[in-house]
């Protein structure tokens, strides 16, 4: 079992992630990959079929609720790839990156997209993007696939088999380091909590925090659910929030809710912090939130856009250019995999004629002899797949995210 966190440096959590987004290369998108795979002929598919190229797939939501997260992976995946194969590739070999499979966040289509995939010759696979889903899969990929989520924070995502691992910090290590954050930083000593108690990402977080706000001084004075079935109505719990003379709103939810919450609080003339977790990466992005009311509201992320570091301007830059909008902290996270794993294909001088078996079981002894210098941070990873790496937080100044 994998049960090892990812080290963090004392003052802050979360991971810089970082995206980039380009048109075409030999590195297909969906939509090209779909059209490529119709038009070659029974040659050129026998030469796919043969092992040229590294087919890595990515499972995430593509549509629906969350689907910030699974785009940004996405995208990601494919710019780092063209960019790995204009550079060469990974041991002479180029990358595939297949069509993306649209879980939409739920388990059992993770597990049909994983098997879709699969069909379609994957070796490799970045994802899944969120929790749940990457529990199913990662049962359905033990020691058979190679399997590195991104995003996948929940303790249980990489704990199915020994060739699982991860680039985020998992859901108890950002309870604790917010709680640690918001005590050393002087923000707040009576906190509130408002949390999805019907999602393990949300549960996870909420358990730890609270645990940990007893260790660091902070007095928890209203602690209120909600259900992922009736998140849509926060005035029964804002207001208790404003009745308990809290002064920061911790909110360990996914951006959606989070926008909501922001909104009402607004409503009822709660004057409160907020401080969310990399759930809300994205919350500035939401369609009709009046970005004005996230001013000033912090979060543990993997990823700051307004970076200056060369790298991360780089990625930014041909991120916006290739999709017209601002990488995410989980675009960031798939860049770093797919660079991850070029890195641990190269020490383990993989082939793509080798069987998912034999890759997968070459790159987990690889990935404990590699170091990544990447958008989120200076990486290395543990038996147990975890990441160890320093964690940053950002607050959202101007409408944008801000390195604090």
């Amino acid at each position: 079992m994998k049960k090892l966190l990812c080290l963090m440096m004392t003052a802050v959590l979360a991971l810089s992630v970082v995206a980039c987004g380009s048109s075409s290369s030999s590195s297909s998108s969906s939509s090209d990959s779909s059209e490529a795979t119709e038009s070659t002929d029974d040659a050129e598919e026998s030469t796919a079929d043969s092992g040229e190229t590294f087919k890595i797939g990515v499972i995430g939501p593509m549509t629906g609720d969350y689907a910030q997260y699974g785009l940004g992976v996405y995208n990601a995946a494919v710019i780092a790839a063209e960019e790995i194969n204009a550079a060469g590739g990974i041991n002479g070999y180029q990358i595939e990156i297949l069509d993306a499979g649209d879980d939409q966040g739920d388990p059992e289509k993770a597990v049909n997209a994983y098997n879709d995939l699969l069909d379609k010759g994957m070796q490799i696979l970045d994802g899944t993007v969120t929790s749940a889903a990457c529990i199913a899969v990662a049962a359905e990929a033990a020691e058979e696939t190679f399997l590195f989520t991104p995003s996948g924070s929940a303790v249980d995502c990489i704990t199915a088999g020994s060739n699982q691992f991860r680039m985020c910090f998992t859901d108890p290590m950002q309870g604790t380091k917010s709680a640690q954050y918001i005590s050393e930083n002087g923000l707040a000593t009576k906190v509130a909590v408002i949390y999805d108690s019907a999602a393990d990402y949300n549960v996870g977080i909420h358990d730890s925090f609270i645990e940990a706000a007893a260790e660091y001084g902070l007095e928890v004075v209203a602690d209120e659910a909600y259900t992922t079935d009736s998140n849509t109505d926060f005035s029964v719990q804002l207001n208790k929030v404003k009745e308990s003379g809290a002064e920061l709103l911790f909110l360990p939810n996914y951006y959606s809710d989070d926008a909501l919450i922001l909104q009402q609080a607004a409503d009822i003339g709660l004057d409160i912090l907020f401080f969310g977790v990399d759930g809300m990466d994205g919350i500035l992005a939401v369609e009709n939130f009046d970005t004005s009311l996230a001013e000033g509201a912090m979060l543990l992320t993997p990823f700051s856009a307004t970076a200056e570091d060369e790298l991360t301007q780089s990625f930014v830059a041909v991120y916006e250019e290739a999709y017209g909008e601002t990488p995410n902290q989980f675009a960031a996270d798939s860049y770093d995999v797919i660079y991850a794993i070029k890195l641990a294909a190269e020490d383990a001088g993989i082939t793509p004629d080798m069987s998912n078996a034999e890759i997968s079981e070459a790159l987990t002894a690889s990935m404990l002899n590699i170091t990544l210098e990447g958008l989120t941070g200076t990486s290395t990873w543990t038996e147990d797949g975890e990441c160890d790496k320093s964690p940053k937080a950002v607050v959202i100044e101007n409408g944008a995210y801000t390195m604090m």
